[in-house]
């Protein structure tokens, strides 16, 4: 079956795992809003856009967006800090079940064991964010990029690596970069939904911390 990591555990303040001489502790830490004008979700590398839309939307509106953090210790000490998933709260409401968030064409029965449809990532960052604020941002050129988004030194504290702007003026639409995991790679979204099938949020994996 596809690849589909243990997000009921993941996305929980404290979880704990250890693997291969390194402790993963996960903390939760709230980046802000995120504006939707269209309410069609992009998981992309934003300094690498693309624009294609998640086959799942949401009602157009301001939601909160999560980074979940590994902090990695070794030899008993806090050794590195990694975001290990990107979430978008779209309801207050508990998460019943996960399915992959899915591109038009785009069919789960065709994957192999354990494979997955995700993004690309070559700039070392990742997104959740309106269609409307992405293709505005693939009209940017280097020297945008990079006087927005890039900072002269990179802080260790990923958390402290997150720049958020606006893009677009008139709908408020924004983006918020955030480091991607281990770096570039490629990363899978899930679609969060509740008993009845509302959608609660979107989570992108970063397949820091191993599964339990």
């Amino acid at each position: 079956m596809p690849y589909m990591p243990d997000l009921g555990a993941l996305l929980n303040a404290g979880y704990r795992v250890e693997r291969d001489g390194l402790t993963y502790v996960v903390e939760p830490h709230d980046l802000g809003p995120v504006v939707l004008p269209t309410g069609k979700v992009v998981a992309c590398d934003p300094l690498i856009a693309h624009t294609t839309p998640f086959v799942d939307a949401v009602t157009p509106g301001r939601y909160d967006l999560r980074a979940w953090v590994a902090v990695l210790h070794k030899d008993g000490a806090e050794w590195q800090r990694r975001i290990a998933a990107l979430q978008l709260v779209v309801a207050d409401t508990p998460t019943a079940s996960w399915t992959m968030a899915l591109l038009p064409g785009q069919d789960p029965t065709s994957l192999g064991n354990d494979d997955f449809f995700g993004y690309a990532v070559g700039a070392g960052t990742a997104t959740l964010a309106d269609q409307v604020a992405i293709e505005l941002l693939n009209e940017w050129d280097y020297d945008q990029l990079d006087e927005v988004f890039i900072p002269a030194q990179i802080p260790d504290d990923p958390i402290e690596a997150v720049i958020g702007a606006v893009i677009d003026e008139p709908t408020a639409a924004n983006v918020y970069v955030v480091g991607a995991g281990w770096g570039d790679g490629r990363y899978a979204t899930y679609v969060g939904r509740a008993e009845d099938g509302q959608i609660t949020t979107f989570v992108t994996d970063f397949r820091v911390v191993p599964l339990a």
